[in-house]
């Protein structure tokens, strides 16, 4: 049985409503580890009006917080609110669970959903989980999103929009596609261009020239034909796409994830390829709109628990 070392989450947010809920299920299938002390989980509990779920096991971490934390360490949940407390908790719950699974203590990574601000507020310089992995183990995992139905990579993901085209390179577009076909399994994957109309022949842009280029010495290197295009953003995802290809390349964020979350909201996961170890997550935020009303839905952290027990 697989031992999952799981991050908790900003506390104020649904997260640990979604771990506690789902506890009860999912040891039947692995051994989750919470990276969280034992009062949050019971001041969480008479929030949601819960009874205490058995072999509920726990990694206390309030030590290597702030003695503001651990001085507030029963009070620490504050339903819906944005604070630098618990994101500073948030962030001390991901990192020893990164740096259990990196010691082989776990199998697998999983994160419930941080608030970037929550940790810009506690002066965390780290703008999400996939940025503190790719600088801790000091190489860019690839972030992938997606389903059984519809997985989509990023070749580019949290940066602003405007510097993407400066991104799009020869060299980095196909160390990107080897690293991605080295480390998840597929049969084709639907390249997106960059431009409207995959740039139209040059006529709206001359970076998809670049990706295609890249696209072909991938697959030289490979020797297959595992990367087809470039396409236009605008049809890759057609019904019609959608039916001959389960994986897709995205040049930046919302290209990909707009489409996707339209499709498959509340069944997408997020994985974090190319690292030594392996990281899922939830693909959706905190919802503070909904915190501790007994609301969240739990499919999208099954689907992330299966997808670490199937690789």
């Amino acid at each position: 049985m697989k031992k999952i070392a799981i991050s908790i989450g900003d506390v104020n947010g649904i997260g640990l409503e979604i771990a506690l809920k789902s506890h009860e299920e999912i040891k039947k299938y692995c051994e989750p580890i919470y990276f969280i002390d034992v009062e949050v989980v019971e001041s969480a509990l008479t929030l949601l009006k819960l009874k205490p779920p058995k072999d509920f096991h726990t990694q206390n971490i309030q030590y290597l917080c702030s003695q503001k934390i651990q001085d507030s360490i029963n009070n620490l949940i504050n339903p819906s609110k944005l604070d630098s407390l618990s994101g500073e908790y948030s962030f001390q719950s991901f990192k020893n669970a990164t740096i259990f699974v990196k010691e082989k203590k776990a199998d697998a990574l999983l994160t419930l959903p941080i608030h970037k601000k929550a940790w810009e507020l506690a002066n965390i310089n780290f703008v999400g989980h996939t940025d503190f992995l790719s600088h801790y183990f000091g190489d860019k995992g690839i972030m992938m999103l997606g389903c059984k139905e519809m997985f989509v990579a990023l070749f580019s993901d949290h940066i602003p929009l405007k510097e993407v085209p400066s991104k799009i390179k020869f060299d980095s577009l196909l160390k990107f596609f080897i690293k991605f076909a080295n480390n998840f399994s597929f049969d084709k994957a639907l390249v997106l261009g960059l431009n409207p109309h995959a740039g139209d022949n040059g006529v709206l842009g001359k970076e998809d020239f670049i990706i295609n280029e890249a696209i072909i010495a991938a697959n030289k290197a490979l020797k297959k034909e595992i990367f087809i295009g470039t396409i236009s953003p605008d049809i890759a995802f057609s019904p019609q796409n959608r039916a001959r290809f389960h994986t897709f390349i995205a040049m930046y964020h919302d290209q990909g994830l707009a489409p996707l979350k339209a499709l498959y909201f509340d069944e997408s996961i997020n994985v974090t390829l190319g690292l030594p170890i392996l990281r899922t997550s939830v693909d959706h935020g905190v919802a503070f709109d909904i915190a501790y009303q007994n609301k969240a839905s739990i499919k999208s952290y099954l689907n992330a628990i299966d997808f670490i027990l199937k690789n």
